[in-house]
């Protein structure tokens, strides 16, 4: 056994969590209950972007419908360059590969 196991309280193990909870990764209680608060607030975040991401999607599908009800075109370049663009500023390289993947799923695989 090592000694981080050994010197940590019986109820904590070495990843720093209780048994039945997620790893926090320090031993120290003050520092773990603010980590847990954190994740908390992420978490919230991440369902957030999950449901707009599926209603971005929904909205995408419903104008390419449209549009090709109506006799439009499936795609408009220029309209996915300009979000692909506006991502990019924001996020720097990593916009580019969100903003694509956004356009994918409210538009399907080409």
């Amino acid at each position: 056994m090592s000694a981080d196991l050994i010197d940590q309280p019986a109820s904590v193990d070495a990843d720093g969590r209780s048994a039945g909870d997620q790893p926090t990764g320090t031993s120290d209680q003050l520092a773990a209950g603010e980590i847990k608060a954190i994740r908390e607030r992420i978490d919230e975040i991440d369902q957030a972007l999950i449901d707009l991401w599926q209603e971005r999607s929904r909205l995408s599908q419903q104008v390419g419908r449209t549009r090709l009800a109506s006799g439009g075109t499936r795609l408009v370049l220029s309209r996915e360059r300009e979000i692909v663009e506006r991502f990019r500023e924001a996020l720097g390289p990593d916009g580019t590969q969100v903003a694509l993947l956004l356009l994918r799923a409210g538009r399907g695989p080409l």
